[in-house]
């Protein structure tokens, strides 16, 4: 990939519960993470059974999914961060490798933004 000028870099994919989506980000720009994108109203069938793709009552109930691109430096306190939410909350974090055209909007330190 680096033949194509693509740069490595990691993808953090969080799915919570609406009310836990703020700890979520906050523990992202914690860890120096520049940006997220966050989808409200995700459904889907796990080990807490089926949840329906849309608000129930507010925007605090129901799933949200969180997905950011960082760093691998950045990687290691996200992960652990995630570890310990969900010590006593619901949801699954997903880690992957991913390449990027422009890894100078994935830093935070990066004199672009």
């Amino acid at each position: 990939m680096k033949d194509l000028g693509l740069t490595r870099m990691v993808k953090v994919e969080v799915v919570v519960r609406a009310d836990d989506a703020d700890v979520v980000r906050e523990l992202l720009r914690a860890a120096g993470v520049s940006g997220w994108t966050s989808l409200t109203g995700v459904s889907g069938f796990g080990h807490h059974g089926n949840h329906e793709g849309r608000l129930l009552f507010n925007e605090r109930s129901g799933l949200v999914m969180v997905i950011a691109v960082l760093p691998e430096q950045h990687g290691e306190p996200v992960v652990a961060g995630l570890r310990q939410l969900f010590g006593d909350r619901p949801g699954v974090m997903f880690i992957s490798d991913t390449w990027v055209s422009r890894p100078e909007y994935f830093d935070a330190g990066s004199e672009f933004r």
